[in-house]
C-alpha cells in the first residue's frame, strides 16, 4: 500500500476505536446514574432522616 492509503486506513481504525470507546463510556455513565437513583430511592424508602451526606 502507498503512504496515503496507510494514513487513511489508520484514521478509519482510530475513528472506529473512539466510537466504540464513546459507546462504552456512555453506557457506563448511564448505568452509574441508574445505580445512584436506585440507592437514593432505597434510602428514601427506608425512612432515613434525609440529610444529605449522611453515612449509612
Amino acid at each position: 500500500m502507498t503512504s496515503p492509503d496507510n494514513i487513511v486506513l489508520n484514521l478509519v481504525f482510530a475513528a472506529i476505536f473512539f466510537y466504540v470507546l464513546y459507546g462504552v463510556i456512555r453506557a457506563a455513565v448511564r448505568d452509574g446514574i441508574g445505580q445512584a437513583e436506585d440507592r437514593r430511592r432505597q434510602r428514601s424508602d427506608s425512612g432515613g432522616s434525609g440529610q444529605p451526606g449522611e453515612y449509612r
